[in-house]
């Protein structure tokens, strides 16, 4: 049994210190020791850009060092993304660049000068075409996606060697139903099965699924990685042991949550750009007026403080909070959090502020518009709509009582 795992480290730029160490110490730790311990383990990580200067801002340098330690000694794998998380697809290309440059120089800040990973992380992976030609035009060789982006009506094989057509880039795809459980419960399951524990079984999750979402008291994910059946390889070794042609395929834009219906009725950024999510929806014309005030003040004297809090305020997660959907079923959240959104909110119109140039006044006036109103919406919807269904789920949630 051939077990290629990715796992996906990432903690929001602007988001509270405490909440960086608990994923520390309930599932980024773990999983560095789980490595250590098992010296033929093989893994491919991406640990965002930002996520690596909260560390060393927070002192983790003992981390830092060991990650480097891993990655030095061939068995992990570590590949590059965009350094603030935004949903690629969703923000202009020019954006979409800078963020990936960004996020090579912190790599290279702390994985030393000569770094160049392979592959590529998209943030949610979400996929389009005109990303995925960023991405190649980068220097990177392959992107990992989620098989419901897969040409419609077909299933993607293990043992074929897969290539982007818009971008040139290699192509491997996640599965979507280990990958939505908890994969070492379902891969212990496959190892006791003769017929189909000699397969390939590929799972890409965030890694805090690894002790911060799910407590695995029984330690399934030290019991699968020290089964003999049980062999890994990084993403890269993978792709080059596959033999035969390459196979040319026309994705389909999505995420790796977009279901079937979204994809094909052209929605597929639907958990983020909801077409009937009012909050979303202003939240993007927001962010757009926020990204043009910084395109015509880049000679502004605050600009650094406009990046600042801009690359804050476009990160997914402003947007998946507004979403309303509930994730416990896969061992997520009910994705309702007007803090979280307000985070982003509140970054999004300080980048604005930030500007100092009187040809910004406009600009500040149309976002200071949206921000009043965004804000009203998002507590009107809490209590009206999302705070009921809240203390349905977690009845003892005190926080908005």
């Amino acid at each position: 049994m051939l077990w290629i795992n990715f796992l996906h480290f990432y903690q929001p730029a602007n988001i509270e210190s405490y909440k960086i160490k608990e994923a520390l110490d309930k599932s980024y730790s773990r999983l560095v020791r789980l490595m250590e311990e098992h010296q033929e383990l093989k893994m491919t990580w991406n640990i965002s850009g930002c996520l690596w200067e909260r560390f060393a801002d927070a002192g983790e340098n003992d981390f830092i060092r060991r990650v480097k330690l891993l990655a030095a000694s061939g068995r992990l794998e570590l590949v590059s993304s965009a350094a603030y998380h935004a949903l690629l697809p969703l923000v202009p290309v020019a954006e979409t660049v800078r963020q990936i440059k960004e996020n090579e120089t912190i790599l290279k800040k702390y994985l030393g000068s000569n770094f160049k990973a392979r592959g590529f992380f998209l943030p949610e992976m979400a996929y389009s075409p005109e990303v995925a030609v960023a991405v190649k035009k980068a220097g990177y060789d392959w992107i990992i996606v989620d098989e419901g982006i897969f040409p419609a009506g077909q299933k993607p094989d293990s043992s074929h060697h897969y290539r982007d057509r818009a971008s040139g880039l290699s192509v491997i795809f996640r599965n979507r139903r280990l990958s939505s459980a908890y994969p070492p419960d379902q891969l212990l399951a496959i190892s006791q099965d003769s017929k189909n524990n000699k397969g390939v079984y590929i799972t890409a999750t965030d890694a805090e699924l690894y002790g911060l979402r799910h407590q695995d008291p029984t330690a399934e994910m030290e019991k699968i990685v020290a089964l003999p059946i049980t062999q890994t390889l990084t993403i890269s070794e993978y792709l080059d042991s596959l033999s035969g042609p390459v196979e040319e395929l026309e994705l389909r834009a999505g995420t790796w949550e977009s279901s079937e219906a979204d994809i094909s009725q052209g929605r597929a950024y639907e958990l983020w750009s909801g077409h009937h999510n009012l909050i979303q929806r202003d939240l993007w014309k927001l962010a757009r007026l926020a990204l043009k005030a910084g395109a015509a003040a880049t000679a502004d004297s605050n600009f650094f403080w406009y990046r600042w809090h801009l690359v804050r305020g476009l990160a997914s997660c402003t947007f998946w909070w507004a979403s309303g959907r509930d994730f416990s079923n896969d061992f997520g959240p009910y994705a309702w959090s007007p803090d979280d959104i307000e985070r982003g909110l509140d970054d999004l119109v300080r980048s604005v502020r930030s500007l100092n140039s009187p040809d910004s006044l406009a600009n500040k006036l149309k976002v200071e518009k949206y921000y009043l109103k965004i804000k009203k919406r998002i507590w009107r919807e809490h209590w009206r709509k999302h705070w009921p269904k809240i203390r349905q789920i977690s009845p003892h949630n005190e926080k908005y009582e």
